[in-house]
């Protein structure tokens, strides 16, 4: 059995409620040194002690056991991957000893690390003209709080499961259900409006008229998901400022970004219930189109659900989801694997996710290789975007899912390859970090630990030395 380490919960747990170690030990029957070993991480917890600590405290025994390690030790790996640690780069039992014994000084270089990447934006936009953005972005720290959780929120999931409260509701009746729910439940009456009489918006709440009002732009699996989603938003809205309330974001734009995140999740589990989503999924091998039809949502939801399936003792296979549009901006992001997504600037070039433009609708699969020498099957495909008008034709974003390569045999995508010994892409993160060399896709130098041009050279381009 894996050991769990608790110290830093623990000491805040004890503080918080001003206790001293030894007054600790006696509520929880257990000796003072005994606390202060467990406060230092020098002793796993037991489950007896976890469950003590739950019916004493009424802590969740699960938050506490089932903390972000896995989360943490894939972002110190990618970290360890900037050119600055090259000689000087700690193994992987190095940095698991650290979360365990040092659990704070690795929160505090995590933070400092990000500090770095930020300023060293800022320096890149100065010079490019642009104005500095030194804090990180409402979407970055949203981001950061779903990969916290693994991707998987159990209280939405719970709230989810209990939305039709064991009515049984046909597929081709949800969206009048909603209609009813919404008027009958919360006062809310729906409204089906012209694209001229909603300019540039998909949906809108009225609050003060109680009124939804959806474009005849979204197709009916879109109106579904925008219904449901508001459900989330006005019935759970307890829930969703619990969670936003825990995540720590104090920015109102990071909060605002958080709750229709959470909403769109809240979404996600009530129209893709997680036990058939995930049977299905392992019965086709995650055929993601046939997924979609079963559930009568888009391609772009159901990849994005499949990343969500995380449940302790129920977990499907761990992706990450990441979308770009023509310009290889990376417009979405979501990630339950190790694979390190960047916050900053384009994707990896060297991801076929780009070239996925060429073939609209198609699977583009493709095995690629970390600078950490970590192994990923990734598949990419095109997804369209409602059109307003004939101006706004061929309104497309492309779609990535990505898992462990040890995972690559789950997935029917990527039956027609040999996993052992597949022909690997070498990739990075993106350019303004990585550390390959003679990449001939490089678009920017790397930001440290560059060299100087050679001017008797020519490389394969002209960053390279």
């Amino acid at each position: 059995m894996q050991k769990t380490f608790i110290g830093p919960h623990l000491r805040r747990l004890r503080l918080e409620r001003g206790e001293t170690q030894g007054s600790m030990a006696k509520a929880l029957g257990i000796s003072a040194s005994y606390v202060n070993l467990l406060e230092n991480n020098e002793r796993s917890v037991s489950v007896s002690v976890l469950l003590r600590m739950f019916e004493v405290y009424g802590v969740d025994w699960r938050e506490i056991a089932d903390e972000d390690g896995t989360s943490q030790l894939a972002d110190l790996r990618a970290v360890m991957q900037d050119p600055l640690f090259t000689e000087t780069r700690p193994d992987l039992t190095q940095l698991r000893a650290s979360m365990v014994h040092a659990p704070a000084l690795v929160q505090s270089f995590l933070r400092l690390h990000s500090a770095y990447q930020a300023a060293t934006d800022q320096l890149l936009s100065l010079t490019e003209g642009e104005a500095p953005q030194i804090i990180s972005t409402p979407e970055a720290a949203v981001h950061n709080e779903f990969r916290r959780h693994r991707n998987h929120f159990r209280d939405l999931e719970e709230a989810a499961a209990g939305f039709w409260a064991g009515a049984v509701v046909e597929p081709d009746e949800i969206y009048v259900a909603l209609k009813r729910r919404l008027r009958d439940g919360v006062g809310v009456t729906v409204r089906l409006v012209q694209v001229d009489d909603l300019p540039g918006t998909l949906r809108q709440y009225d609050e003060a008229r109680r009124e939804i009002l959806l474009s005849e732009a979204l197709d009916h699996t879109n109106r579904i998901f925008q219904l449901t989603h508001m459900c989330g938003l006005l019935e759970q809205r307890a829930l969703l400022d619990n969670l936003a309330a825990r995540s720590g974001i104090t920015d109102p734009r990071g909060v605002a970004r958080l709750r229709v995140e959470l909403a769109n999740y809240f979404a996600a589990a009530v129209l893709m219930p997680y036990d058939a989503f995930l049977a299905e999924a392992r019965a086709t091998k995650y055929d993601l189109d046939h997924i979609a039809t079963r559930f009568g949502v888009s391609f772009e939801q159901a990849c994005h659900r499949a990343t969500t399936l995380q449940r302790e003792g129920a977990q499907g296979v761990p992706f990450f989801f990441m979308r770009i549009d023509k310009g290889g901006n990376v417009t979405k992001r979501f990630n339950a694997t190790g694979f390190h997504l960047a916050e900053h600037g384009g994707a990896c070039p060297r991801l076929d996710v780009h070239t996925s433009f060429r073939t609209p609708g198609r699977i583009v699969p493709q095995f690629v290789e970390m600078p950490d020498r970590s192994q990923f099957f990734v598949f990419s495909r095109t997804v369209d975007r409602p059109t307003w008008m004939r101006h706004a034709q061929d309104n497309r974003l492309a779609v990535a899912m990505g898992c462990a390569i040890e995972h690559a045999p789950e997935i029917g995508y990527a039956e027609a390859f040999s996993v052992t010994g597949a022909r690997m892409t070498p990739v990075g993160i993106n350019c303004r970090i990585c550390p390959r060399s003679g990449c001939d896709q490089r678009a920017h130098q790397a930001v440290v630990l560059s060299q100087p041009v050679d001017e008797k050279r020519r490389g394969a381009t002209r960053f390279e030395v």
